[in-house]
């Protein structure tokens, strides 16, 4: 076992919110709140405390602010179908507003060659409670769906905000997404409200978005009202201009709605297939945020919390919910390694970042870049460092120690766009070793399963989760029957969530994560994870990004090819094919080793930086370029190039 890379100190061990909430905890129900295995075993083996605790601490106002917790917090532990709270009632905004927040900034928004904006506390209150007043009057109701078009702005904050308000749902798909993928998504809600804008900017070039905005609408035939935000100066034609949506004084009057009322809509990627709507509720996701946000990555009205993301994606939800403990939150509108490739060091040290959010992909383009965060930026006030959507290599962890700052807490989370939040995660008062997520999220019964369904430690199995969350999906959009949300995680082990993923728990508790468990390599009978693979040819300078996959061939056979993007100028020749094979070999083991080295003009990856691993096997085992939905990609060219990648 190697040593932790970062340990708690005395700010983290008495000072951070998870120390304090369970010093809370500790006299009332008799456990050891500073021992965070005994703080997850109680989470999980006694949920309705735990998340009766979690209401009462962070005053989330259930049935109203002066009106106590319901006496029921679980009335159903079925899976799926638990019932949280019953008749209970809250609104998120209530989370939001419903606490003193003084006079400071809420939202900034910062962009590429655009002026950074800020919105006080109590000029998005008067933003929102605009908008309220100008849906209202358009006809908007509780249970209506609200959807935006937009980039990461503050904007699209204040859309959401009004939204939930009203007691209507929310969906967003970032300006990224070509129309025909819009439609695809927001098409399936039958949508009353559009907040859209003319366009974005991206790496020093403006894309005019009017011509995707006409076609979005055409495919939306029930909408009553557009407004329109404009970021180039052309604004969007035929739509409410947003400064007319949000002027003027008007109280805030938010619809109280009970416990499981939806709240939003996630899309899930698309590769294959339409997009899964899935469907959270208030209540869930008011509990689960405040608890992942200020109990996990230490966040409180003190903070400036920045996700780099795009509205299409989890984290932009993740990252609003910031505003229900107080914190400032900040909206990236942009490209983070434009005009340097260093460019989201600088907009954290600008802001006075205190948790910062970003992927594997972009800490290993600065460091192949040589970018210096510590030394080219004040980053003196970040105390963590989150990173999710692929698995975060051991080599990552020490760059961040030895370029960013050894006091700085990485963070890294496995989670989903399926629960909103995070299975596992960091924890301010638990070390943090390379290559592993430091803990199993509080109320999360999260266990590797071995083959026969049996939870096992320090070995690999299915990651489930045993035991309802509040935040676990009410439904998928248009499945009356349920029986696509049963397919996605309940069908193979019953009474038990399968996620999909390889996991190890380790003995102290940390989880590793080794891959997609629906795109495992099983070579001789061996199960083996992605991440291994991609994490050796991480001492391979020259490769620039990777896809390895495990294809079963007609007959029975077996080919496990990898394909490489190089980085400009070099060729693959033996000597760098054998020093791959080599990498492979003694940084992950010798049945790693692929059969065949590929150089491929590009990984495909979702648009939100996914591999493409699964259906790009399903491709080589001849199911052709067709299968995968072209709008639901970052390069979609990639595409026929794989199909046509069969075993010679």
């Amino acid at each position: 076992m190697t040593d932790p890379i970062w340990t708690p100190g005395p700010a983290q061990l008495e000072g951070s919110h998870l120390a304090r909430f369970g010093r809370w905890v500790a006299g009332r129900r008799g456990i050891d709140g500073a021992d965070y295995d005994a703080l997850w075993t109680w989470s999980v083996e006694r949920p309705e405390e735990f998340w009766a605790d979690v209401a009462e601490y962070f005053a989330v106002p259930l049935t109203g602010a002066d009106t106590a917790l319901p006496d029921t917090v679980l009335a159903d532990a079925a899976m799926p179908g638990a019932r949280w709270f019953p008749g209970a009632t809250l609104n998120y905004v209530d989370q939001v507003f419903g606490h003193e927040r003084g006079s400071g900034p809420a939202v900034v928004g910062v962009g590429d060659d655009v002026e950074t904006v800020s919105l006080s506390w109590p000029e998005l209150r008067r933003q929102v409670a605009a908008l309220v007043h100008t849906l209202r009057e358009a006809g908007v109701h509780s249970g209506d769906r609200v959807v935006g078009y937009t980039p990461d702005v503050v904007e699209a904050v204040v859309a959401f905000l009004a939204a939930a308000s009203l007691g209507a749902t929310w969906a967003s798909c970032g300006q990224e997404y070509p129309a025909e993928a819009a439609v695809d998504r927001l098409g399936q809600l039958d949508p009353v409200a559009l907040v859209t804008a003319d366009g974005y900017r991206h790496s020093g070039r403006e894309y005019d978005r009017r011509e995707a905005v006409a076609t979005l609408r055409a495919g939306l035939p029930t909408l009553r009202t557009v407004v329109g935000v404009t970021r180039l100066g052309v604004g969007v034609p035929d739509a409410v201009d947003w400064a007319d949506a949000t002027a003027g004084e008007h109280d805030l009057r938010t619809e109280p709605v009970p416990f499981d009322h939806p709240l939003w809509v996630l899309f899930s990627s698309g590769t294959t297939g339409a997009p899964k709507g899935i469907v959270h509720g208030h209540g869930g996701i008011v509990l689960e945020h405040v608890k992942n946000h200020a109990l996990h990555l230490d966040i409180g009205p003190e903070d400036t919390f920045l996700w780099f993301t795009s509205p299409s994606w989890t984290m932009w939800n993740m990252q609003v919910s910031g505003l229900l403990l107080g914190a400032t939150i900040v909206c990236h509108d942009g490209n983070p390694g434009y005009p340097e490739p260093g460019d989201l060091w600088r907009v954290a040290a600008e802001q006075r970042v205190t948790v910062l959010g970003t992927s594997p992909a972009y800490l290993r383009a600065c460091e192949t870049k040589g970018v210096e965060p510590a030394v080219e930026q004040d980053l003196s006030a970040l105390r963590v460092l989150g990173s999710t959507g692929s698995v975060l290599p051991p080599e990552a962890y020490h760059w961040v120690h030895d370029h960013v700052g050894a006091e700085v807490m990485v963070a890294s989370t496995s989670g989903g766009t399926d629960v909103c939040s995070a299975f596992a995660g960091g924890a301010p008062t638990v070390s943090v070793w390379p290559g592993e997520i430091s803990v199993r999220s509080l109320g999360v019964a999260l266990a590797a399963f071995d083959e026969r369904h049996r939870p096992v430690v320090d070995q690999v199995g299915e990651l489930v989760v045993t035991a309802p969350t509040p935040s676990m999906p009410l439904y998928f959009w248009n499945d009356p029957d349920g029986a696509r949300y049963r397919a996605a995680y309940f069908d193979d082990i019953p009474g038990a969530w399968r996620h999909g993923d390889w996991i190890t728990v380790t003995g102290h508790g940390s989880v590793v994560v080794h891959g997609r468990s629906d795109s495992t390599l099983n070579r001789n009978g061996i199960r083996m994870g992605s991440a291994e693979i991609y994490r050796a040819l991480e001492a391979v300078p020259e490769i620039v990004d990777s896809l390895v996959l495990g294809v079963e061939q007609p007959g029975g056979g077996y080919w496990m090819p990898l394909f490489v993007v190089l980085a400009p100028g070099v060729e693959l020749d033996a000597e760098l094919t054998d020093r791959i094979r080599t990498a492979v070999r003694e940084k992950a083991s010798p049945r790693h080793v692929p059969d065949e080295v590929r150089v491929a003009p590009g990984i495909p990856h979702t648009r939100t930086g996914k591999k493409l691993e699964v259906p790009v096997k399903r491709m080589l085992q001849g199911a052709g370029a067709g299968i995968v939905d072209p709008g639901s990609v970052a390069e979609p060219e990639l595409l026929e190039w794989y199909a046509g990648q069969v075993r010679r």
